[in-house]
Order: structure tokens, then sequence, then C-alpha cells
């Protein structure tokens, strides 16, 4: 519970850096070269010890962990915080992972959410509406294409939950498995051309930033919290940050970004706090007074 912890306050950074992108001189494939690429520099020596390991993870675990938090999710995710704000990146990505990790359980057979649990993801549902309400009112295509990028975000990160889950490595052969493949492709996509850089035309003070909120905050403690976390508690459980994270994020972003929240955020974020609370409130088992 106390990585998990941690972990609110790196993704609180972690959605304020994806709102704060657009505004820098960085582009999103040089946060994600940093994301990506400062985790493989310090973790080098330790995932070369772990690289037979690393080659023996099933094909499916490994396509769901590269894929749910590696590019697709971080591009993703800075898309639509840049078209979103802070709020939105904070109370969508996370919050929503624990309706996507049930959806993910249920095909996989388990048991079917009842109670409290089904009640909180009703709850995270209706908190999402409040959020886009108004946009959607105003048709503001911009915010609802950045609503459905973080959406798709969020079931990406879902499926990185489950997969970290089923994977057999510790915290930093997880954290391997997801870098390395995505910062050869995100710079391979670089390298091409595909995604354009500005890396080198970059202010110091930008790069300095996402160095440490990006590589090392998110990509070197998140990702060994975050899977600490995973493997001594669940993906159900572990899902729980996202009750914090989006209050976190609001709060954060009114001194450091000058977002005052809306009114759709004011119903919206406590709407999906209390319901990712009580999607893991666990049923009381009731005691057999039997003879």
């Amino acid at each position: 519970m106390l990585a998990l912890l941690f972990t609110v306050t790196i993704w609180a950074a972690f959605a304020l850096s994806a709102r704060a992108l657009s505004s820098s001189t960085l582009l999103p494939a040089d946060a994600a070269l940093l994301r990506f690429g400062v985790p493989l520099v310090v973790l080098a020596p330790a995932l070369w010890r772990r690289r037979r390991r690393l080659a023996a993870v099933r094909p499916g675990t490994a396509a769901k962990i590269i894929c749910g938090a590696g590019v697709p999710f971080f591009l993703a995710a800075m898309y639509g915080g840049s078209l979103t704000s802070a709020a939105f990146v904070g109370a969508i990505v996370p919050g929503m992972v624990p309706l996507f990790v049930s959806a993910l359980m249920v095909i996989g057979g388990k048991t079917v959410p009842r109670g409290t649990q089904a009640a909180g993801l009703l709850l995270i549902v209706a908190g999402v509406v409040a959020l886009v309400w108004r946009h959607t009112a105003a048709l503001d295509a911009d915010v609802l294409l950045g609503t459905g990028t973080l959406l798709v975000a969020s079931g990406l990160w879902a499926l990185y939950t489950v997969g970290l889950r089923e994977v057999d490595l510790d915290p930093v052969g997880s954290i391997g498995l997801l870098c390395l493949p995505s910062f050869t492709v995100i710079a391979l996509l670089t390298l091409t051309g595909v995604l354009p850089t500005g890396l080198a035309r970059a202010a110091g003070a930008d790069i300095a930033l996402f160095f440490v909120v990006q590589g090392l905050g998110v990509g070197l403690c998140a990702g060994l919290l975050y899977a600490f976390a995973i493997r001594r508690v669940g993906p159900e459980r572990s899902s729980v940050v996202g009750s914090l994270s989006p209050v976190a994020v609001v709060l954060l972003a009114m001194p450091l970004l000058h977002e005052s929240p809306t009114l759709s955020v004011v119903v919206g974020v406590p709407l999906i706090t209390l319901g990712v609370a009580l999607a893991h409130r666990r049923p009381r088992t009731k005691v057999s007074t039997d003879a």
C-alpha cells in the first residue's frame, strides 16, 4: 500500500507533464525517448543478468505489457492531454482503469462485479460523463477527441495491469520488458522521420523536467513500485490508486499549471474517486455460527 501511495504522487506528476508538454519545447517523441530510455540506462547491468528470463516471457503476456504501457499508451496519453486538461488526464486515465480491468476479468471468466463493486463502476462512468457533458453539448471537437484518446490510454493501461499479474518477473525485469522494445520502436520512428523530434533544440530546463518526471519518476520509480504492488496485492486492488490520483492532479494543477477547476471537474472527479473506492471494496465474509 505504501508503494501505491508513492505511485499516486508520481502519476499525478505524469498527468501534469502530459498537459505541460504542449507548452514546452519538447515533442511527444522526445518525452517518450526520455521515458523509456532513462530506465534502460540506469538498469542496464541488472537487465543483462535477467536476459534469459526476459526472453522466456510468453508473447501474449509480453504484448499486454508492451502495448499497455509502451508507445501506444504514452502517445495516446500525451495527445489526449494536449487537447484537454491535467484534470482530464488525472481523472480518466487512472480512474477508468478499474472498469476496464473488471471487463478484462469478466472476459477471462472471473467473477462478475456485484453489489458495491458494480455501483462503483457505474459511478465511474457517471463521473466521466459529468466531465465531458458540457463539451458534448457545445460540440467541442478537440476536448471530445482528447477524451476519447484518454479512454483508449486507460484501456491500454488496464491491459498492462493484467499483464503484470501474469508475468513471472520481478519489478526490474518488468521494467526491462516494457522499456526495451518501447525505446527501440520510438527510436526507429524518430530516426526514420515518422515522428518528428526537437530534442537537439529543446530548452535545457524542459529536458531536465521531463528527465526527472518521465525518466526517473514514471519510468523508473513508478514502474518499480507499481509492478511490486501488482505482484503483492493483485491488479484489482492496485487499481485503487486511481481513486486518489484524480484529486491529487486537480489540486496540483491549480498552482502549477494555473488551471481552475470547472463545475464539470468539481462534479466529475469526486464521482470517479468514490466510484473507484467502491469498486474495490471487498464484501465482508459472513462468519458461520453453526455448531
